[in-house]
């Protein structure tokens, strides 16, 4: 066919027209592939108030974090509803990597299974790692009879439900150890919420309250002032803290061995890249020896995990805890 003819005409031009559009389509998509990530901001969700113990470790990712990203990252205080209204906004976020959640069990593993929620923890949170695993202790006044488990034991099996274990609110993870231990000891102590644990330590102090099982960064400063005699860790090991303290096992009771942890997550459906990208920083943050000082001091212990190994460990939380709220009837307040 001759390139004079009209129809060929046609096809040399149709050709150019298409070369043309292709090129100004690659120009226009160039520069955002090239674009580096992050693009904007980053936030760390933090479902606690200022000041506490989430809130400490959600700065102190962020302060490391954000260099390494060269971008910045704030933190966002949004306490309530067991910690599940920082977790919705990030389900809900868009998926881009710039919504961060720091999170505990009592959120992610406890409240799903007492509190009617409009996501899905496990399907709308990508998991990213885990930060710290901080040991509950189960501690006493200093002037308590109980010196050990088994003398706690042998009063509430004589007296069951007459005595009283505090915790700092329904659904907290002081609760459900303490829930925990009814159920493993069969034996009966009868729950008496707080509101955060300053008022309980004060009743524990007083002789209101028998017990309480306490995260080890709470009880410290209570258990070195001489206020709190400490009787057992409610881990597979011994703390690194309270060394001469035996685990709830070597005490005799098995099936309580319930630790309260930190973990980061980011929105489900962010970018594989990115997901990566984040973990290898939060790895990398947890590395640094002030990190892990710092941690150290508040009790907690860091394990590092990948994304797929601390999903399996979340997703195996989740279920124990559903089972742990189901034996024991746990009921959020109101219900």
């Amino acid at each position: 066919m001759s390139t004079n003819s009209p129809r060929a005409r046609r096809s040399v031009l149709a050709l150019a027209s298409w070369l043309v559009a292709g090129a100004a389509l690659a120009a226009w998509i160039a520069p955002a592939q090239a674009q580096a990530w992050p693009d904007k901001p980053l936030r760390i969700m933090v479902g606690a108030s200022a000041g506490g113990g989430t809130d400490i470790l959600a700065r102190l990712l962020a302060e490391k974090m954000g260099p390494a990203l060269k971008q910045t990252i704030t933190v966002e205080n949004r306490p309530g509803a067991s910690n599940t209204i920082a977790a919705e906004m990030t389900a809900k976020a868009a998926p881009d990597g710039a919504t961060l959640l720091l999170a505990t069990n009592t959120g992610q593993a406890v409240a799903p299974h007492l509190l009617k929620l409009k996501f899905d923890p496990l399907k709308d949170l990508q998991p990213l790692g885990l930060v710290a695993v901080v040991p509950n202790v189960l501690v006493v006044s200093s002037t308590s009879p109980y010196n050990n488990v088994r003398e706690l034991l042998a009063a509430m099996q004589a007296r069951p439900g007459t005595l009283n274990y505090a915790s700092s609110g329904i659904g907290s993870t002081q609760h459900i150890v303490g829930e925990a231990f009814n159920l493993a000891t069969r034996t009966k102590a009868t729950h008496v919420p707080y509101k955060g644990s300053a008022q309980a330590h004060l009743d524990i102090i007083g002789g209101q309250v028998e017990m309480m099982f306490d995260t080890t960064s709470s009880a410290m400063g209570q258990i070195k002032g001489g206020k709190f005699r400490p009787l057992a860790v409610t881990t597979p090991q011994r703390s690194a803290e309270l060394p001469d303290v035996p685990t709830l096992a070597e005490a005799g009771v098995t099936g309580a061995d319930i630790q309260t942890w930190y973990a980061m997550y980011v929105t489900a459906g962010t970018p594989r890249p990115v997901v990566d990208r984040l973990a290898a920083e939060l790895t990398a943050a947890l590395k640094l020896p002030d990190v892990q000082a710092r941690i150290k001091g508040l009790g907690g212990e860091i394990q590092l995990m990948s994304p797929e190994q601390f999903g399996e460990m979340n997703k195996a939380e989740f279920e124990r805890y559903g089972k742990l709220v189901r034996d024991a009837n746990i009921k959020a307040e109101g219900q």
